[in-house]
């Protein structure tokens, strides 16, 4: 217990206390809805104004577009000019060298001028050559008694004659054999023959410049076969070609005619011995 003359302490303040220990007054009071955005009091302009002008650069004087011609840039005017351009010094007319004598004219063409010797040009036109005159054929179409051989065996066997033309015309590159065999499977398949022998009557009338006679390759092979076929053989014959050798035999039966023109002669300087 304190002397009877001290002062009592004052009594604590409990409603301070309690007072200063409520969240409340530190923070704002979370039921209450807040504006958003938050007011100012001052309204801004966007931009914002220019309050000092020696913060900011001088303004810049616009300019027109396409700019106008100044004083400072002004240039001479350049003086239009006509174009190609005159020429002014070559105005004259070209005049050829008193010596110079122009070569004579031969259908056009400068002839025996030096520039020109031994030039193709130098040469006078020469006419072109009339086209080749057509042939007629060496029997006609039904002379097959001609060759009896032939026509005997082309009438049984008319794919031997055929095989055996057909080699000569195409030069050995279709035998007999193959060409022959094509024309029996034709013929026993839709019995018309005519449509591969026909075109080998083209190729030899192409061949030797014949005329297409007594009528078109397609209805002679069509009506007479076995007729056609002789007179392509025949015709063979009668140029040189024995169809019957084939396309080897000919060649080389025409190899020994040559060497018989032509004899082998001795090289110079040496003599043959006896």
């Amino acid at each position: 217990m304190g002397n009877p003359g001290d002062t009592p302490p004052p009594p604590p303040n409990h409603q301070q206390r309690s007072t200063l220990n409520k969240p409340q007054d530190l923070y704002p009071d979370e039921d209450e809805p807040q504006q958003f955005p938050p007011p100012h009091d001052r309204p801004h302009s966007f931009p914002p104004p220019h309050d000092d002008e020696d913060d900011y650069a001088t303004p810049v004087k616009p300019h027109a577009f396409p700019p106008t011609q100044d004083d400072d840039y002004t240039s001479p005017p350049v003086k239009p000019q006509a174009f190609p351009p005159p020429h002014t010094n070559f105005q004259q007319p070209f005049q050829p060298a008193q010596n110079f004598a122009a070569p004579p004219v031969h259908g056009g063409v400068p002839v025996g001028h030096p520039a020109m010797q031994g030039s193709p040009f130098n040469r006078p036109p020469t006419p072109m050559a009339a086209p080749a005159t057509l042939n007629g054929w060496s029997s006609e179409l039904f002379d097959c008694m001609k060759d009896p051989q032939n026509a005997l065996i082309t009438a049984f066997f008319p794919c031997v004659t055929f095989g055996q033309i057909a080699e000569i015309i195409d030069s050995g590159h279709t035998s007999c054999g193959t060409s022959g065999m094509m024309y029996g499977v034709i013929a026993f398949c839709i019995a018309m023959p005519c449509i591969m022998s026909c075109t080998y009557r083209t190729k030899l009338r192409s061949k030797f410049g014949l005329i297409e006679t007594p009528a078109p390759d397609w209805a002679v092979h069509c009506f007479c076969e076995w007729c056609a076929l002789c007179q392509e053989y025949r015709e063979l014959k009668d140029k040189g070609y024995d169809p019957a050798i084939g396309w080897l035999g000919n060649v080389a039966v025409q190899q020994q005619q040559k060497q018989q023109q032509f004899p082998m002669a001795a090289p110079m300087g040496q003599r043959m011995g006896p």
